[in-house]
Order: structure tokens, then C-alpha cells, then sequence
């Protein structure tokens, strides 16, 4: 079994590889790179997750995979929320900021439409799932 990872690894070894072109299971998704510091340990961690573009900012969806607990990448950019982006062959600064109540809803609701398998993800667990807007830094 592979492990989650190696899994990551080679997702994103395929992802710069291609500009961002993704195939298989990954083809058509919106896909970008997020590079956060490790709350513990300080190094660069990358990360492959769907994001969902709106009002000039990119969001991201802390499910993994519909677990009970949160993505590494959610803590490490909580603690630090000055993270590196990259779409395609463009690589941009940002800041994540984790949104709150009723507008984490909206955009969450927004995912489902585009890709139901996000409300499957909710309403298998107990946690709420957050929703992160990066923003670019200009």
C-alpha cells in the first residue's frame, strides 16, 4: 500500500512536471501546489489540494479526504499563515486566512455544487471541515 506521502510525492512530481496538467484520477480538477512551514519542525512541506476560485481569491478545503482529523498542511498554515502558491507554472506568495461561520458556509456550499464529493465529506464526520481564502500578496 502506498503511502499517503509517496502518494503526495508523485502527485506533485506529475504536477511540475506537466505545468500543471494533471491526468487520470487528477485530469480536469482544479489542482494547485501549497506550500506551508511545518509548525513543528520549520522545513517546506507542499501539498497537493482542490481549490475553488472566487472575488480574486483562491479557496482551499481542509478535508482529507473526508477524515477525522485535519490535513498537516491546515495546522502548519494556522500557525503560519504566510504560505507559497502554485498554479500551473506560476508561483505566487499569498496569506491563508481561515474563514469563519456563515462565510466558510457559503463557500463550502459553492464546492459541493462543483464537486459533490465535498458534501460527502462533511456528512461523514464530526469535524467542520474549514475553508481557507489564500490571497495573493501583491
Amino acid at each position: 500500500m502506498t503511502s499517503f506521502i509517496e502518494r503526495n510525492k508523485g502527485i506533485i512530481e506529475e504536477y511540475r512536471a506537466n505545468g500543471g496538467r494533471m491526468m487520470g484520477r487528477w485530469e480536469g480538477r482544479p489542482l494547485l501546489l501549497l506550500t506551508t512551514t511545518g509548525a513543528k519542525t520549520g522545513q517546506l512541506r507542499t501539498s497537493p489540494v482542490t481549490y475553488l476560485e472566487g472575488d480574486g481569491r483562491y479557496y482551499v478545503f481542509a478535508s482529507k479526504g473526508g477524515s477525522e482529523t485535519h490535513p498537516d498542511w491546515y495546522r502548519n498554515l494556522v500557525a503560519d499563515p504566510a504560505v507559497s502558491v502554485e498554479m500551473g507554472e506560476e508561483k505566487f506568495e499569498a496569506t491563508a486566512t481561515v474563514l469563519p461561520g456563515a462565510e466558510r458556509d457559503a463557500i463550502y456550499e459553492k464546492q459541493t455544487v462543483v464537486m459533490p464529493q465535498f458534501g460527502e465529506y462533511q456528512s461523514g464526520i464530526s469535524r467542520t471541515i474549514p475553508v481557507i481564502a489564500l490571497t495573493r500578496i501583491k
